[in-house]
């Protein structure tokens, strides 16, 4: 389904990821876990290509990703669905039509300009609000709405692409601990449901271990651990997050979250 082999990308003289190489065979709810610098974000941005790898190869299926241009890469954005952290919304327009720009890839610049969408596509945005459970804030400007609530717009938005993958790039990490789990359980739901692989950076073990079939854990750009939330143990995160880390067994989001934001002296280890 999808493959990576030896994904290399390389800033000057810095190398953000480093040879990374995962397969993924069937639908998952895959979190990637790892301290800021990690390089999990580039990854994501490399997987929907937003960023060009420097080295290596990324397949999906049999489309050679790393090779797309022009309009066969914007295709695979419409496959490949990304959800940020600051939700990426237009702020002043309303919460249904924000959700059809997740149409935009498929539609004429002239129906883009003027907002022309099929009426069909309206009540498919408003279906998919309604899922998510916000569809009473359809009419609203996106600004009103809480962090928490933009999250799910955003989502939404992603969901009117149909895609296969969706990226989401640390999607809770501005939201407090309520409208986290809402969003979490929302992603969790769309992958049980829809069977759609859903890729995840996550800033706290805890909610890895939670929501998520397979763990993924980077550092220094590297991939040193690939296997369950069951696996996650206290030596693990030590090498994911650094031998000094100090884990308790049952490492707290409040520690991860803590290392996240002030990131420990680099010590190589070895790819698992």
């Amino acid at each position: 389904m999808l493959k990576i082999t030896a994904l290399t990308k390389r800033f000057g003289a810095n190398v953000a990821v480093d040879r990374a190489t995962l397969s993924v065979n069937r639908p998952m709810m895959i979190g990637i876990i790892g301290r800021s610098g990690a390089g999990k974000s580039t990854l994501l941005r490399m997987l929907n290509c937003l960023t060009e790898a420097t080295s290596g190869e990324i397949l999906f299926d049999d489309l050679n990703v790393t090779r797309l241009r022009g309009a066969a890469r914007r295709s695979w954005q419409s496959q490949c669905a990304m959800i940020f952290q600051q939700f990426n919304l237009v702020p002043r327009m309303d919460v249904v039509s924000n959700v059809l720009h997740g149409t935009l890839n498929r539609r004429s610049t002239f129906t883009t300009m003027f907002n022309l969408f099929p009426q069909e596509d309206i009540e498919r945005a408003i279906d998919i609000l309604d899922r998510l459970g916000i569809a009473e804030h359809a009419p609203k400007r996106a600004e009103a709405l809480s962090g928490g609530q933009q999250q799910r717009v955003a989502i939404a938005r992603a969901l009117m692409q149909d895609p296969r993958i969706i990226l989401a790039d640390e999607p809770i990490a501005s939201l407090d601990p309520m409208n986290a789990q809402v969003v979490m359980q929302a992603l969790r739901r769309i992958h049980d449901e829809d069977g759609r692989t859903v890729i995840a950076n996550l800033h706290t073990l805890d909610t890895a271990r939670r929501y998520c079939d397979r763990v993924i854990g980077m550092r220094d750009g590297r991939i040193v651990f690939d296997g369950t939330p069951g696996q996650l143990t206290s030596g693990v995160a030590r090498d994911i997050y650094g031998a000094d880390a100090g884990f308790s067994e049952a490492a707290t989001s409040t520690e991860i979250g803590a290392l996240d934001r002030d990131p420990l002296p680099a010590r190589q280890v070895a790819p698992a």
